[in-house]
């Protein structure tokens, strides 16, 4: 789609100008420190436009690099490799500029048991690869969509606890707020999937724990808060919940996606920390104690990494 939409049925200016026999080389050059991701994508693109192009990485994706170091080197037709230039570097510096930004983010929360997590909040069309981008800056990816894990957020909760009261129908068939929406969950969505809860005071940490979610997210509690909630979690007694089974209180060792590990059912629940999280306060956030620190910046306000294609003729 990207080839399509950006070169269409041809480069009329490289086409104009440069006969089908011209041959150049070149370089990919950092511009500026960072970690790099997309060099399968970019090869990927030339290789759509010609068979003859030759594209040599000279790092791996995830590599931290320096400014003025070069990254690769490509060869071939002049027309095919002016004709992705751009589209080529559009991957290369969206991604390595998330993996940058990630790599930063983790950093900042080292020495700490918490997890640097994505979220859905991804371009359009690119979640694939800006999620691979955070893995090669050293996060971890949550969900990739809605259908591999369940996460009740507020809406979910308060609509279904109105459904239920028009219904007529009360705690003791179903509970209520979000012991309510854990129930039904665990009812109906598919057999050993994970369910996480939002909680936004330590009331409705509570009700959580009583539900016997997996994980619970802190949203936008303070860093006192979350640590008065990660001792409540930490310390409550296992709940009457058939599925509801001990773990250690061990930090979960680090995974490309948080909805591949078998949480359904853990005891005492992971504790993720949500809402405005930031590189000044990642740190603060990430000294509560919690599992899990999810960010949107990595993907929604990521600064592209400065990366140049120097070219030459032959």
């Amino acid at each position: 789609m990207a080839v399509t939409e950006d070169i269409g049925p041809g480069d009329v200016t490289s086409n104009s100008l440069l006969g089908e026999d011209v041959a150049i080389r070149g370089q990919f050059i950092a511009k500026q420190p960072g970690v790099i991701a997309g060099l399968p994508v970019a090869r990927y693109v030339f290789a759509r436009l010609s068979r003859r192009i030759r594209l040599k990485a000279l790092v791996e994706d995830g590599a931290k690099v320096q400014a003025g170091q070069v990254i690769a080197t490509i060869r071939g037709p002049a027309r095919a490799i002016l004709a992705g230039e751009r589209l080529s570097l559009n991957f290369l510096q969206r991604l390595s500029g998330i993996a940058t930004l990630t790599a930063e983010f983790v950093r900042r929360a080292k020495g700490a048991r918490a997890q640097i997590l994505d979220t859905r909040k991804t371009t359009p069309g690119w979640r694939y690869l800006e999620k691979y981008a955070v893995r090669m800056g050293g996060g971890t990816n949550h969900r990739q969509g809605l259908y591999d894990m369940v996460l009740l957020k507020d809406n979910h909760i308060r609509i279904a606890d109105a459904q239920r009261h028009l219904a007529g129908q009360s705690w003791p068939a179903l509970g209520t707020g979000i012991g309510h929406a854990v129930s039904r969950a665990r009812r109906h969505a598919p057999a050993g999937m994970t369910v996480e809860v939002e909680a936004q005071n330590m009331q409705q940490v509570q009700e959580a724990l009583d539900a016997g979610a997996d994980i619970i997210m802190l949203d936008n509690l303070s860093p006192p808060e979350m640590r008065e909630a990660v001792r409540l979690i930490r310390s409550a007694s296992r709940p009457s919940c058939a599925v509801c089974r001990p773990h250690a209180h061990t930090p979960i060792r680090p995974h490309a996606s948080l909805a591949d590990l078998p949480l359904a059912g853990r005891w005492p629940p992971l504790i993720e920390a949500s809402g405005g999280v930031s590189l000044k306060t990642v740190r603060a956030v990430a000294q509560t104690g919690v599992d899990f620190i999810s960010v949107g910046a990595l993907t929604h306000s990521a600064p592209a990494l400065d990366i140049s294609l120097e070219l030459e003729a032959n």
